[in-house]
């Protein structure tokens, strides 16, 4: 496994100096904003399993960190949202992604008449040391890089998003998952890892990783389809699905009885009271669809009350809720 990092480099140096327009498929849309025209190229160097420009976590002028810049269509669109010198900063470990990327982005501010090349700091380092200081950005992201890591450089990953984050800060990710066990002859390939396909978590484990990093809120925005790994293709005794999911990781305090993990569940009350008040900050109004936690979801259904619904996970979260 050690060389799996130099297989990624090797990966993402070939794909810079020619752009492969199927090394990532998702069916998330790229995502056009008014008056933002995104460059043909970096569409086609759209290297991602997702998306995570939300701009709900993207007012105020953020200080922007976008780590594994691509072709630079995700570090313009979120400069789209922080027209500011140096208010996005993307990092990358390959020389000649570095240079694709600039490249592009003299590109959009041809293209782009409220563009700037000055808005977007470009800066050579890896994921495990980023070279970003301490509490430092708003929102951080990365789109279909933290699934290549191993366990171990995983953590180390999640942990310097966590440091570089200010205090309620968001981490944004795309990754794939799966649900089923992964061959240690596909988890060991080195490339077929650096192609993002073998390296994936259940989401069970992704989440926990996250949390064991500190985040004390953590949500689950989207979940769909993304690849097969069939064994007329892959060393692998059954098909193994791969699904893409978008999460946001907040950096808030850890709650006492450990994180808010939201995952779509819903609850709804249908008594003959007014309200259902559970004494610890959850208002179920009557008949009124209400966001809550897993955690919650699981501590309201154990009262085990006959006159309050509690849906099962949506894989879809759009923020708001009780929690």
């Amino acid at each position: 496994m050690s060389n799996y990092l130099d297989a990624t480099v090797d990966v993402y140096r070939d794909a810079a100096l020619k752009p492969d327009v199927g090394l990532c498929c998702t069916t998330t849309p790229i995502w056009q904003f008014p008056g933002l025209k995104i460059p043909k190229i970096m569409q086609e160097m759209n290297y991602g399993c997702g998306s995570t420009v939300h701009f709900r976590d993207l007012v105020n002028n953020p200080n922007i960190l976008y780590v594994g810049v691509g072709g630079g269509m995700e570090v313009l669109q979120f400069s789209y949202f922080s027209r500011k010198e140096n208010g996005v900063i993307g990092v990358d470990i390959v020389d000649e992604m570095i240079k694709a990327c600039q490249d592009n982005l003299e590109i959009a501010e041809k293209e782009n008449d409220w563009f700037k090349k000055e808005f977007v700091s470009i800066r050579k380092g890896s994921a495990l040391a980023l070279p970003i200081e301490d509490s430092s950005i708003d929102v951080a992201a990365q789109n279909c890089l933290f699934n290549i890591f191993t366990k171990d450089d995983l953590a180390l990953a999640l942990k310097e998003m966590y440091r570089v984050l200010k205090p309620h800060g968001r981490l944004v990710l795309s990754d794939p998952i799966t649900e089923q066990p992964m061959p240690e002859s596909l988890r060991n390939d080195d490339r077929l890892r650096a192609l993002c396909l073998s390296g994936s978590l259940s989401l069970q484990e992704y989440l926990q990783m996250i949390t064991d990093a500190g985040f004390g809120t953590v949500e689950i925005r989207a979940k769909r389809p993304y690849r097969v790994l069939d064994p007329g293709h892959y060393d692998t005794p059954e098909m193994i699905f791969l699904e893409s999911v978008e999460v946001c990781a907040i950096k808030d305090p850890m709650p006492s009885d450990g994180p808010c993990i939201f995952t779509g569940k819903a609850s709804i009350y249908y008594g003959s009271e007014e309200y259902f008040d559970d004494q610890k900050g959850h208002v179920l109004m009557q008949n009124q669809p209400l966001s809550v936690c897993d955690k919650t979801a699981g501590a309201i259904k154990d009262l085990g009350r006959a006159d309050i619904y509690i849906s099962e996970s949506t894989y879809f979260y759009d923020g708001g809720g009780c929690c």
